[in-house]
């Protein structure tokens, strides 16, 4: 036996067609407003690789800027 998302499958193939098939028809008879949805809220790659660095790193940097030209 093995995992695949949670649920225990065996080792037979014919679970894993039926675990497959069942995602792909969840995700084809989702409407398109959910894909989209989806695919607006995905985090920048700076974000999901260096998480609040890059913003802070921007913060901090427009900051230090703003003070040089007052």
């Amino acid at each position: 036996m093995y995992i695949l998302g949670g649920v225990k499958m065996a080792s037979g193939g014919d679970e894993l067609v039926k675990y497959i098939t069942e995602k792909v028809v969840v995700y084809i008879e989702d409407p398109r407003a959910i894909h989209a949805r989806r695919a607006a809220t995905k985090q920048p790659w700076s974000q999901k690789w260096f998480g609040m660095l890059p913003l802070g790193w921007s913060i901090w940097r427009s900051k230090w800027s703003h003070g040089k030209k007052e």
